[in-house]
């Protein structure tokens, strides 16, 4: 499995061989997690295999994805296995956008996510989630993953929109969910575009619900302006040509920061939640950094730098279960990784989930011990043996934004409550955009005594 000795050029990676016609797509989608974690054991750094789309690479070594993401990065785009996914509800966002286009509107963005900007969001953060928990009741079973949705959601549409957003968190709640359901379909990735199958008119409904939030923000703004909210300020932006962005390009990244602003975020602090019930060891060091170093008072964004474990168990959760569990390029023009010739418009496949996991760059890989961070961990591996945020003029616009609030976050929550998981609750994990619970994950709430 060593990176360090290429074979000839000329050759093709060893992979699976998979069924005719349909290569290993089907597999792939009964079992994402197993099959790309089996392939990577079997085959080595590379390996490939046949789809009905083209060609599949999967890389399984740092150095070999640090090559796509950041040192030959032009050479790729998301797309068309991308696109297909996430297009039919974040049009040309962000996300999806590729060149001139998505330089300017990560131009456009940026000023949001500047570190200052960021700062100034961390009261907001602990308000949003203290409102929360005055809702919960000592003993009572809370569904988590939803609790913790809401709560990101509440703070994405503050922070970056400028609005309150509580009259209309079911419906962009549960327009966001009926997507993400909906594009786990297995006739979703199978059947061309243009077949009307169930999952794309799920698909259809969801993006009407969301589009008519959407686009009453957008006009809400477009009334009643501010000097810092993204949509004000993409409302006043114009083109070369002078002309404004139109409001469908508006609703293109309304849409995207929603989904990306608080999606990876809120999976992030559920998943932590259900490793916590399983490592009480772990909670109770948790518990006893926040006593020490809060003493019962809310996280503030100077109290992080002493909160040292919180940030490890955040890392470490993301390390384990990663909230967005792969990426996918495709070369514009024929690449050499490890040796062999990638063609243009090949599938390049790069899972956190895998790279995570190795034994060659993690002790005991999947054990959740946080503390494997203390020893200045991440000098001592591969640059990109950990990229929850990915990696290269593509990594997530917010990463600093999410790191921020999941800790304060997780800080306000297990200060107040300990969860318990309701016995017989299995973590079954969907694995299309992000890494989202197939089923709720109830958790009984426990005050914590004073």
């Amino acid at each position: 499995m060593s990176s360090d000795t290429p074979p000839t050029t000329g050759e093709t990676p060893p992979g699976p061989d998979g069924l005719p016609v349909l290569g290993n797509q089907l597999a792939f989608l009964r079992d994402p997690y197993g099959f790309m974690t089996r392939t990577a054991r079997e085959y080595g750094d590379i390996a490939h295999w046949e789809d009905p789309g083209g060609p599949v690479y999967q890389l399984n070594h740092p150095e070999y994805i640090e090559q796509v993401l950041v040192q030959n990065n032009e050479n790729y785009v998301k797309g068309d296995n991308f696109q297909k996914v996430l297009g039919p509800i974040t049009g040309e966002g962000i996300l999806n956008s590729e060149g001139a286009v998505w330089r300017r509107n990560r131009h456009l963005l940026q000023p949001a996510f500047h570190p200052d900007r960021i700062r100034s969001y961390a009261s907001m953060m602990t308000d949003f989630t203290e409102e929360a928990l005055e809702t919960w009741e000592d003993g009572e079973t809370r569904l988590i993953h939803e609790d913790m949705m809401e709560v990101t959601l509440k703070i994405v549409a503050r922070a970056l929109f400028g609005v309150d957003i509580d009259g209309y968190v079911d419906a962009v709640g549960d327009a966001l969910e009926e997507f993400m359901l909906a594009s786990e379909s297995l006739s979703h990735f199978v059947l061309p575009p243009a077949v009307p199958t169930p999952s794309r008119r799920r698909i259809d409904r969801a993006r009407e619900r969301l589009d008519a939030v959407v686009y009453e923000l957008i006009d809400q703004r477009r009334k009643n302006p501010t000097e810092q909210d993204v949509i004000s300020k993409l409302l006043e932006v114009t083109d070369d040509n002078g002309n404004r962005l139109s409001d469908e390009q508006i609703r293109d990244e309304v849409v995207t920061l929603l989904l990306a602003g608080h999606e990876t975020t809120a999976l992030s602090l559920t998943l932590t939640a259900y490793l916590l019930s399983q490592h009480p060891e772990v909670e109770r060091k948790l518990v006893a950094e926040l006593e020490d170093v809060l003493g019962g008072a809310t996280p503030t964004m100077e109290d992080l730098s002493d909160l040292t474990y919180t940030e490890q168990v955040v890392k470490e959760s993301m390390r384990l279960y990663p909230p967005v569990p792969g990426i996918v390029r495709e070369p514009v023009k024929p690449d050499i990784i490890g040796g062999y010739e990638i063609p243009a418009g090949a599938t390049i496949r790069m899972h956190q989930w895998v790279v995570h996991r190795d034994p060659r760059w993690y002790d005991d890989p999947l054990a959740f011990r946080p503390e494997r961070w203390d020893d200045d961990l991440e000098s001592s591996i591969p640059k990109l043996a950990y990229f929850p945020f990915a990696a290269g003029p593509r990594r997530c616009i917010g990463d600093r934004f999410a790191m921020l609030e999941a800790r304060l976050i997780l800080a306000t929550l297990y200060q107040q409550y300990h969860l318990e998981l309701v016995p017989g609750t299995d973590l079954d994990l969907m694995a299309t955009i992000t890494a989202r619970p197939k089923h709720e994950i109830p958790m009984t709430v426990h005050r914590r005594q004073e």
